[in-house]
């Protein structure tokens, strides 16, 4: 015969487990709008039945239930959406910092605008005309003056202002890796925690969010694949255990239970002509020292509270070069394509700023090298003397005027002729006339320059200085707007998968307002059910075997 209590107990055993499901319910509405938090719900489960299975087991009129108990209380999460978000937000890392770097760049230069780099052409060359029209002229040749130095200062704020640029990309390359660690360092704490609590046989569902939110912040820097380590003991089985992260296309893990590696940015020194020498070493903290970035230096795996404590020469274990970060993406392989890198044995940096750099140097080069080589032909103002240099640069690429007197311009194509100049509208000319290694220019007094380039100063190909300006404008225009369609593109894919994931994991305030009203009435249907089983109980004890009383 079945106990009288047995009533009492299956309805005690719902009490708790619908109150579980109200505090759970409180829980996922007090998160509503926690960042990263995934909603929670009880995993209810029937009690084993009575009688149980064996041979002294009474027999009944049927397996009879006995209520109810909380299995688990896990949380709603899709792993297959969480590893298309992070995929997307690698993509995204990449994008929005080369749109970035590239919008500086098109800050820097400034075109179109009438201030630009190709206005100051276009103004000393107009000057020049100025000059051929009235050669003796004291204010056409100051004024002329005036425009090459803004000519020479428009060059070196383009120099230095990308110089600068590039030396913030390279601290941010610095600053980013260290926050890499900082997340590294928190994920094997988690993960250190996590196995203090699953072998208990519980769920730790707040750190399992953590540490997927210090995932998602993970993936938009660097690409990563993640697996899991069970952590054994009366671990549920539904336990995710401790996370396991290696980075994408390398064989360097990076967390792994409480031990951590710890990365460290490294480049290669480059000497004044432009190449890279030396082996690799981690990034200086001066800015103007530029150096081509070459990857990452990997420590071993040490214990989480060891991390932080490790040495410069801790870095040499592992190395991860720009060609395994290339394909997968991410923010810091972008900051490495914008800032300057070595890819491979190239001998000379990659990247948009060391390129841009470049062309800036060739077309101020060219130009300077050409100018010179006419200007020396012709015949200054009211005198047998020649030209002199008119523009002078120097190794860092700095432009100045070498001349200071207006009447040093050598505007005539013969002495002492002061109304002659015939040799200004030839140096006005250039703005349209082809920059290559061996043209001719005819200066009209049966002398032709021949213009030679030495092998440091490049002559632009057959393009003119305003083609090749604006060559090099285009390409970073479309460089510029190739990277923003590409974020936006990026941001709205992410932003579509960040939808489906809420709809997954996120709290509905309307669906945990039903669920709270349906535990509500499971509960006072519970405790009315222990009402009702006290009162058959008191009859039983109190009202029977009192015949005759």
């Amino acid at each position: 015969m079945r106990s009288t209590f047995m009533g009492l107990e299956t309805s005690k055993r719902g009490l708790y487990t619908q109150q579980s499901g109200l505090y759970t319910t409180g829980h996922n509405i007090s998160n509503a709008n926690t960042i990263g938090y995934s909603r929670q719900r009880v995993n209810m489960q029937a009690t084993l039945g009575y009688p149980g299975a064996g041979l002294n087991a009474p027999m009944t009129q049927g397996h009879i239930g006995t209520g109810v108990e909380a299995g688990s209380i896990q949380r709603v999460r899709d792993q297959f959406v969480d590893r298309q978000f992070r995929q997307e937000a690698t993509k995204l890392g990449y994008w929005s910092a080369k749109t970035e770097a590239m919008g500086q760049m098109e800050d820097v230069l400034n075109e179109p605008s009438e201030y630009g780099l190709k206005q100051a052409f276009n103004d000393f060359y107009k000057s020049m005309q100025d000059i051929s029209t009235g050669s003796e002229n004291a204010s056409a040749r100051k004024v002329a003056l005036e425009r090459a130095a803004h000519l020479a200062d428009s060059f070196n704020y383009i120099n230095s202002q990308l110089k600068e640029v590039q030396g913030n990309l390279k601290n941010e390359l610095r600053v980013e890796t260290d926050a890499i660690n900082s997340i590294l360092r928190q994920i094997a704490e988690i993960n250190e925690q996590i196995q203090k609590v699953e072998p208990n046989g519980y769920l730790p569902n707040d750190l399992y969010d953590a540490r997927d939110n210090l995932i998602d912040q993970l993936s938009e820097y660097v690409p990563i694949e993640i697996s899991y380590t069970k952590s054994g003991g009366n671990a549920l089985g539904i336990a995710e255990g401790s996370v396991v992260i290696k980075l994408k296309g390398t064989d360097s893990t990076l967390v792994e239970g409480n031990k951590v590696a710890q990365l460290q940015a490294q480049g290669k020194k480059v000497d004044a002509d432009g190449n890279i020498i030396g082996g690799a070493s981690a990034l200086t903290d001066d800015l103007t020292e530029f150096q081509a970035f070459t990857g990452f230096g990997v420590s071993d795996l040490v214990n989480v509270k060891d991390a932080k404590n490790l040495q410069p020469n801790q870095f040499g274990a592992k190395a991860i070069d720009v060609a395994q970060l290339k394909s997968a993406g991410g923010k810091m392989i972008s900051l490495a394509h914008s800032y300057g890198y070595q890819d491979g044995t190239n001998t000379v940096p990659k990247g948009e700023y060391p390129s841009t750099l470049q062309d800036i140097s060739k077309l101020a080069k060219a130009f300077v090298s050409a100018f010179n080589q006419i200007h020396k032909e012709g015949y200054q103002l009211n005198s047998n003397t020649k030209g002199e240099d008119f523009f002078a640069i120097d190794a860092e690429g700095k432009v100045t005027v070498k001349i200071t007197d207006p009447s040093q311009i050598a505007a005539s194509t013969a002495p002492g002729e002061e109304g002659n100049g015939k040799l200004a509208i030839i140096l006005s000319n250039l703005q349209t006339t082809s920059l290559s290694n061996g043209k001719e220019i005819d200066l009209g007094n049966g002398t032709k320059v021949t213009l030679t380039f030495t092998k440091d100063l490049d002559d632009l190909e057959g393009a003119t200085t305003q083609s090749f300006y604006q060559g090099l404008i285009g390409k970073i225009g479309v460089n510029a707007r190739e990277a923003e369609n590409s974020t936006v593109s990026s941001a709205t894919n992410q932003l579509s998968i960040s939808n489906r994931r809420a709809s997954v994991s996120s709290v509905s305030l309307d669906e945990e307002m039903t669920n709270m009203i349906m535990f509500q009435q499971a509960y006072n249907a519970s405790a009315r059910m222990v009402t009702v089983v006290d009162e058959t109980l008191d009859k039983i004890i109190n009202g029977m075997g009192r015949v005759g009383i």
